[in-house]
Order: structure tokens, then sequence, then C-alpha cells
């Protein structure tokens, strides 16, 4: 283990956060009590008074063919993912080219593109607890209850990669906005789409300091230079307050918010 400064400012997403000292996992290390874990930061809002932090180094970025089975290291990127997936021919990941992350930040939340989620030929995942199946793993929508912290996880093989499911995913994502953000500030709720919600109390475009919902896609918290913690938390505040009121949903967050006291800064659906 070793311990790495990282400017948040710089490797978030979302280029907000304070310069912060991280402890690096390296093989053999456990988790340290006490600790938030921390991947690529791609949907992460840091604030400038984080928990202590923790991420996992290069050992945990790998892949390899085991017969039937793609094993893949927590802290692999999913650019190496695709590169691999695509060399090999193998299928059931197109859907990560250019969802920007790490294995880890996926199986966490289990990110997705439409109905493609990456539960979807999981077969089990090894955390510093043991190895636990899919099965034995509380998962649904943009959520997963991982017990511990992800080592590596095992997916079962398919032959064929789809090159014009990648080139018809990736499309999706052309419309997004360019400016950093942490991908999507909410869930969608049941039957509805967080964007168009945000839109439809007025909120597309509304910028607060440096920060707004992008003109482009309401459901993107974009930093439009200089952003600020405060500005983030209060357009997403704002945002719940106004859906709620007017239609009575909750919108629950997709981001991550680390801060050391982040439980009452937005509300989260008890359901």
């Amino acid at each position: 283990m070793y311990r790495r400064r990282i400017d948040f400012s710089r490797f978030s997403s979302i280029r907000i956060g304070p310069v912060a000292e991280v402890a690096v996992l390296e093989t053999g290390d456990a988790p340290l009590p006490g600790h938030t874990l921390v991947g690529g930061a791609n949907n992460l809002l840091v604030g400038p008074e984080p928990p202590p932090l923790m991420m996992l180094g290069k050992d945990f970025s790998y892949l390899r063919l085991e017969g039937e089975r793609l094993i893949i290291g927590a802290a692999t990127p999913t650019g190496r993912i695709r590169s691999f997936c695509k060399k090999h021919d193998i299928g059931g990941f197109e859907f990560v080219a250019k969802l920007p992350g790490t294995l880890g930040g996926m199986l966490a939340m289990n990110a997705g593109v439409k109905v493609h989620e990456t539960y979807d030929r999981l077969l089990w995942v090894r955390t510093d607890r043991g190895v636990f199946a899919k099965e034995a793993i509380a998962h649904g929508y943009r959520r997963a209850e991982l017990p511990g912290v992800a080592f590596e996880a095992a997916f079962a093989l398919r032959r064929g990669y789809d090159a014009q499911l990648e080139a018809d995913l990736a499309a999706l994502r052309a419309n997004q906005p360019k400016e950093p953000s942490a991908g999507s500030a909410f869930k969608n709720p049941p039957v509805d789409y967080a964007g168009r919600l945000i839109e439809a109390v007025g909120l597309k475009g509304h910028r607060l300091g440096g920060m707004a919902f992008s003109p482009v896609h309401a459901n993107f918290l974009v930093n439009l230079g200089g952003g600020r913690f405060g500005e983030a938390v209060a357009l997403l505040r704002l945002a719940q307050e106004r859906v709620w009121e007017r239609f009575g949903i909750i919108l629950e967050p997709e981001l991550k918010i680390i801060h050391k006291s982040h439980e009452n800064i937005l509300f989260h659906n008890s359901d």
C-alpha cells in the first residue's frame, strides 16, 4: 500500500474537489476501515471535506480468459475492456464504448445503457469478504449492494463482438454534453425520465455560478468553468424540490457525493 495525493478538480470527470491523500491498495492489502473507495471518479462529486479515501492500484487492472469465463480486475478501465473484447471477438460488452470509468464502478452501480447492464453476464464477484455469485448480490436499475470492496469479477463468455451494436449505443452518447460532468445526475424514476422532469420544472439550462443543468440534456449537471461543490449541491437540491412539489416524485441521485456530512445534503427515497 502507498499514499497518493490527488487533485480531484483535475482527476474527477466533473472537475470539482480538493487535493486529498488517497491510500492505494495493492495485491494482498485489505481495505482500510472508515475509508471510502473511489475509482476513476467519473460519477463522483467530491466535497471540500471528504472522508478518508482509498482506491485500487494497477495490480487490479487486468483481463484474462479462463475457459468459458472472462475474468476482469476491478481497476480495469472500460476502454481497455472494450478493446480486449473487440480483439478477442467477445460479445456482451459493446455498451462500454465511450462509457467512462472502471469495472469497479460499473459493478457498484450496475452501469449500463438502455437494456444493457453490467450484471447481464456476471457470474460472480470477488471482494475482500469472499466470492459472491450474482444471485447473492442484490441489484437492479443503477444499483447494487456489493458485499465489500470488489477486487475482480467473472463473466460468462459469449463469442461474437457486435460492432453495429457498439456504434448504435455510442451514437446515443453523441448528443450528451461535452462539458465536464459526472454523467447522469439522477436515476430515471419508474415510467418516466429524470431529464424530462427537470426540464418540465424549468431547470434545463439553469445556471448557478459555474454549474448548470445542461441545455443539451437536463439530467446532466455540467461544470462551465470554475464550478464549485456548493453550487452543484444547490442545483441538485433545487431539482429535487421542484420535481417533488410538482410531481410528487423524489429524484434519486445517480452520482455519488463524497463529503463528510453528505447524508442530509439530498433527499433519498426510503423504498
